[in-house]
């Protein structure tokens, strides 16, 4: 979680409300933890549509 946090510039929290909003990067719960993969991680940033990365970075 710290890792996808890091790379995505997202404090974890935004990683929790993002999995209750079903958007995010797609994980899997293991116990009481959420893992993630590298690829999916890096296969879901690089769907997002630029103009809605440009918005949000206009807030």
């Amino acid at each position: 979680m710290d890792k996808v946090a890091a790379y995505l510039r997202v404090p974890k929290r935004t990683l929790y409300r993002w999995r209750t909003l079903g958007y995010g990067p797609p994980g899997k719960r293991v116990g009481r933890y959420i893992r993630y993969r590298a690829s999916e991680v890096i296969d879901w940033f690089a769907s997002l549509d630029d103009h809605l990365l440009d918005d949000r970075l206009d807030t």
